[in-house]
């Protein structure tokens, strides 16, 4: 046989098998959405108008208003926060850019709990400022309550701000000065110039960021629970939970799946007409405008402000707890057991996202069609949908498998296999790598698009197959990134509560459902060491963001 028939018969069978694996990810990422639209159609005629009668009305106002408020909060503070670091230098203006990416490292259900206690009404905080005031009693005096959808909106927009900040900063950075100094010529002022100029060609970051804080805030059911804000994903988790219901449940997370497809397009919406002519490479980019003395001191002091509430207040707090628990009880016997569960359940689902990020990445590389194009589109649209959303739907899928499995073992075998995959925590490494395959996707074909296709002609040309050139060629090249986007979900699996709260098998506790279970029962000392454990662990992907901000920079 000659040797070009040889090297070519499995370049081909390589392409295709690569094409059929991303397939098959894409259809398993796919199920549970597929799961949940025929659980909704096969449930109660009669159900829908009773969900429309009484669950539904107060559930999606509280969640409109819920994220008009957190979308103008973000926006705000996010936009705010990145013009102040970009425009002005003063006093600490370097570690006011990576320090306000540090309220991501603060999941939004801890916020809450941790707020709860620092505002309760005969707590230290309350305390002082009625002796402040000249107040003895809670009963002249208290702050308003926490529990509202005014504070709901307001912490989680202390938390979720970043994601409106990293992208709008970065737009800032790359905008042309000669259009900031055109501007100044005209007799525009320097604060004119950030609404006329400089906001108008940002508006896309900032409709970005915007969107992913609200899918952040849909996702959230711990924070509005304890807040007392009913939302769709609270309804979703109590129609399951509390009245067994999986039909009216599914139908509800539908409606608000619709929800994330509405902003999902109000966001390309808003950038349709977006477009950019000037060249970045040659132009010269805006640099920061020294201050006064006094007038940079008031900057770092707006700047601190929603670093100071969204996580140095909270860290503190569970730091403080943490320690008086610890000194008072010592280490809790289940907090190894957690510990363990929690790390091990992360790294299996971040092994498994990160191999089906690497065939759907590659595979848009090697086979650039149509099929490969929508087999990584179909991969990569978990992360838009709530975890709530994609539990409700491989809970579905699973246990119609497992009902399958376990009546084909009694027919054959006479025995039963039970919950094969409802049992074991495979339907929550499941959950978690349908929910974040998109940051490892995403960012694995970032890393591969920096590689120049010549180095996989050359491999090629040495007689290397598709599988050989991506294990020495592509894969060491692209490890940072990997590395990164491996860092990111293991992160976000360990932070995830409500596909967590509802996949769970039973008597199994990771750090966030522990938790939510003491927050619920009003026992918040007993959760802080797992609370500052989860707050310790987020720190890890801000550390690298902020380290690769310096870089491009």
């Amino acid at each position: 046989m000659p040797e070009s028939a040889a090297v070519g018969r499995p370049r081909r069978c390589d392409g295709r098998c690569w094409l059929f694996a991303a397939g098959i990810i894409a259809l398993a990422v796919a199920l549970p959405v597929l799961g949940l639209l025929a659980q909704a159609v096969q449930g109660s005629a009669g159900l829908w108008p009773h969900l429309l009668a009484t669950v539904l009305p107060v559930a999606l106002v509280d969640t409109i208003v819920l994220l008009c408020g957190v979308g103008l909060v973000t926006a705000v503070i996010g936009t705010g926060s990145a013009w102040l670091v970009t425009a002005y230098a003063f006093p600490g203006q370097r570690i006011l850019e990576w320090a306000l990416l540090l309220p991501l490292a603060v999941p939004s259900y801890i916020i809450a709990y941790a707020y709860l206690d620092i505002l309760h009404p005969i707590g230290t905080f309350q305390g002082v400022v009625r002796w402040l005031l000249g107040y003895s009693s809670p009963r002249e005096f208290r702050l308003p309550d926490v529990r509202s959808m005014t504070g709901c909106i307001l912490l989680m927009g202390f938390v979720l701000y970043p994601y409106v900040y990293i992208p709008t900063r970065a737009m800032f950075l790359t905008q042309s000065a000669n259009l900031i100094d055109a501007a100044r010529l005209l007799g525009v002022s320097r604060r004119a110039v950030f609404w006329r100029v400089a906001l108008p060609l940002a508006r896309p970051a900032v409709a970005v960021g915007i969107s992913l804080a609200l899918m952040e805030a849909l996702n959230d059911v711990g924070a509005v629970e304890f807040l007392g804000v009913r939302t769709l994903t609270v309804s979703i988790y109590t129609t399951w939970i509390t009245r067994t219901d999986l039909p009216g449940a599914s139908q509800i997370a539908l409606s608000l799946l619709l929800i994330v497809v509405a902003l999902v397009a109000m966001e390309r919406w808003a950038r349709r007409r977006q477009r950019y002519t000037a060249d970045v490479q040659r132009s010269r980019s805006l640099q920061p405008r020294p201050v006064p003395f006094w007038t940079g001191s008031a900057m770092l002091l707006a700047g601190c402000l929603p670093v100071l509430f969204g996580f140095v207040a909270p860290a503190a707090y569970l730091a403080a707890e943490a320690w008086k628990r610890f000194r008072f009880a010592g280490l809790s016997p289940n907090f190894v057991h957690e510990a363990g569960t929690t790390i091990l359940l992360a790294t299996v689902a971040t092994v498994l996202t990160i191999l089906c990020g690497l065939v759907v990445a590659y595979t848009l590389r090697v086979r650039p069609n149509r099929v490969s194009a929508w087999s990584f589109r179909l991969a990569t649209m978990g992360y838009a949908a709530p975890g709530t959303v994609i539990a409700i739907g491989v809970l579905i899928v699973l246990a119609s498998v497992d009902r399958f499995i376990d009546r084909n073992a009694q027919d054959w075998f006479g025995v039963s296999t039970g919950l094969l995959f409802m049992g074991s925590g495979a339907a929550l490494v499941y959950a978690y790598a349908v929910r974040f395959l998109a940051i490892t996707a995403g960012g694995i074909d970032a890393g591969l698009s920096r590689i120049p296709p010549s180095l996989d002609h050359a491999a090629r040309t040495l007689g290397q197959s598709q599988l050989g050139t991506f294990r020495q060629v592509l894969l060491p090249l692209s490890q940072p990134a990997i590395f990164a986007a491996g860092l990111l979900v293991f992160v976000d699996c360990v932070k995830e509560l409500p596909a967590t709260l509802l996949l769970r098998p039973l008597n199994v506790e990771t750090f966030a459902t522990h938790l939510y279970g003491e927050a619920a029962r009003g026992t918040y000392e007993e959760a802080s060491i797992a609370a500052l454990a989860i707050v310790a662990i987020g720190v890890l992907p801000v550390v690298l963001l902020s380290r690769f901000q310096r870089l491009k920079l």
